[in-house]
């Protein structure tokens, strides 16, 4: 199943023992992400592994699983999506990602509850997930 997944997912990846890591390296899941995550992630490292208490190394490691698991897709590439994911997506902060869906036409795996608030974009929360692949 291809599907957009959402930064505080993919956040939440660093942490030991998750149901969303344990998703993330579901084989049946092809995942995509806007490029700007992984600035993102970077420009939040310190914070990632203070609150996860992950080692560097343990960091690192999954970056390299991030660039392996995850297709990152250049913003410029969305541009034509933009306006009509502006209209669509219940936050603004979202925006990008329902324009990748769009793009992609395919479903949008986050845990904000809001997004479901449209009819355009098919939004998966960690559990609609877990029964989906079920």
């Amino acid at each position: 199943m291809k599907i957009v997944i959402d930064a505080n997912v993919i956040f939440s990846i660093f942490i030991k023992n998750s149901t969303n890591a344990e998703l993330f390296f579901n084989k049946n899941l092809e995942l995509y992400a806007p490029e700007f995550i992984f600035e993102e992630i970077m420009k939040y490292t310190s914070d990632i592994l203070s609150k996860t208490h992950r080692t560097n190394k343990d960091f690192e490691d999954i970056l390299m699983s991030l660039k392996e698991f995850v297709t990152f897709v250049d913003d410029d590439e969305l541009m034509e999506y933009i306006d009509q994911a502006e209209k669509i997506s219940p936050d603004p902060k979202d925006v990008t990602y329902f324009a990748l869906a769009m793009k992609l036409k395919i479903p949008f795996w986050s845990n904000d509850k809001k997004l479901k608030n449209q009819s355009e974009v098919k939004i998966y929360s960690t559990s609609d997930l877990i029964k989906t692949l079920d």
